[in-house]
């Protein structure tokens, strides 16, 4: 019961890990899509 236990752990582990990276990386596409947005704006482009 104990290898079931932390092979149940890594396995819970891994997934928070991807979801942790899935949601750094939209959280970045949003922060470089705000900022483009901010600049877009006051007219610095476009």
């Amino acid at each position: 019961m104990e290898i079931v236990s932390i092979i149940g752990a890594l396995v819970l582990a891994f997934i928070a890990y991807k979801l942790l990276m899935g949601l750094v990386r939209v959280g970045v596409v949003i922060a470089i899509l705000g900022v483009l947005f901010v600049l877009f704006q006051q007219g610095a482009i476009g």
